[in-house]
């Protein structure tokens, strides 16, 4: 045989200088959860290892993330229900929970980058990302708010807004609002490919988002479509986006690979709740190591094509690297 391909594979350092794809702390970015009061450190039950934080509990989180090179935080606030209601107007008051942990957190950390969500769920009173009236999620009606609430995120710090909503039209309305008071240089990363997915359960039971009627399907994208994705990339793109992003992850390797060949974009993914919860579930009942699949996971994102990464593993990844 004149081609051996195991003569690459034969020593740690050879395989490690023909290793394709690498993955660092600076491609990560790490989701927070925050709740209101003090002092408060309270595990996600369905997600072991993951916590919610309070505001001065969330700024020692990322203390000792920082320390391990992590650099960009993306926090999710979960909103007691008596602050939720039809509008989600709890979303743009500036004195709520969420404006206020992002500027405490860029109070104490100046230079790490903080991707804000913007999508009602977490504040309306029927647990979806749109107004609804008669049974239906109203899109235009709804930009209103997420142009509100993109504003409020920016004006206390927001490194990069995030809209996860899928609500069309929705980059291009909050753009404007962002270009329209100053903050031309506050980028947006649009959740463009995000899927009607079935592994986003411990996420809504992390911040009790779940909606209370219906689901998502009228605006969150059908698995069963690929070619789909390359629509709402183009819209997005065209209508000022800064990333192009695609959740979830890990049954989504295809589109991530799709959008990657099909855009300079910056593409990133978002490695999400019930991914995480698997490998986590298997782990602790001996049916897999949990490390070696943790790795085995974002490393099949980074391969698929993302420049940069979601997850909840990003302390445990850095940690890994550190041993």
């Amino acid at each position: 045989m004149i081609r051996r391909p195991r003569r690459n594979r034969q020593t740690e350092a050879i395989r490690s200088m023909v290793q394709e794809n690498t993955l660092g702390t600076q491609d990560l970015i790490y989701p927070l959860f925050v709740i209101d009061g003090q002092n408060k450190r309270v595990e996600v039950s369905s997600m072991p290892g993951i916590y919610r934080f309070t505001t001065d509990t969330v700024l020692e989180e990322v203390q000792a993330c920082v320390e391990l090179g992590i650099k960009v935080f993306a926090p999710f606030p979960s909103i007691p229900e008596q602050l939720k209601d039809k509008y989600a107007t709890e979303s743009h008051n500036p004195e709520g929970l969420f404006p206020t942990v992002i500027r405490e957190i860029k109070k104490n950390f100046p230079d790490v980058a903080l991707v804000t969500d913007v999508a009602m769920d977490p504040y309306s009173s029927d647990g979806h990302d749109g107004i609804v009236e008669n049974g239906e999620i109203l899109n235009d009606e709804t930009l209103e708010v997420l142009g509100k609430m993109a504003l409020i995120q920016a004006q206390s710090g927001a490194d990069i807004i995030a809209p996860s909503d899928m609500m069309d039209g929705r980059i291009g309305y909050i753009r404007q609002v962002l270009d329209d008071n100053g903050f031309q240089k506050v980028a947006i990363m649009a959740y463009t490919a995000k899927y009607a997915s079935a592994f986003y359960g411990p996420f809504r039971d992390a911040l009790g988002s779940a909606p209370k009627a219906g689901d998502k399907k009228t605006y969150q994208m059908n698995y069963a479509n690929s070619r789909e994705a390359l629509i709402e990339a183009e819209l997005d793109t065209m209508e000022g986006a800064d990333y192009l992003m695609v959740k979830p992850a890990l049954a989504y390797l295809d589109v991530i690979k799709l959008l990657r060949e099909n855009s300079h974009l910056p593409i990133t993914a978002y490695n999400i709740s019930g991914e995480y919860a698997m490998v986590k579930a298997a782990a602790q009942n001996g049916w897999i190591d949990g490390e070696k699949a943790m790795v085995e996971v974002l490393m099949s994102i980074k391969r698929a094509g993302a420049d940069a990464i979601l997850t909840y593993f990003a302390k445990e990844y850095a940690q890994y690297l550190k041993k």
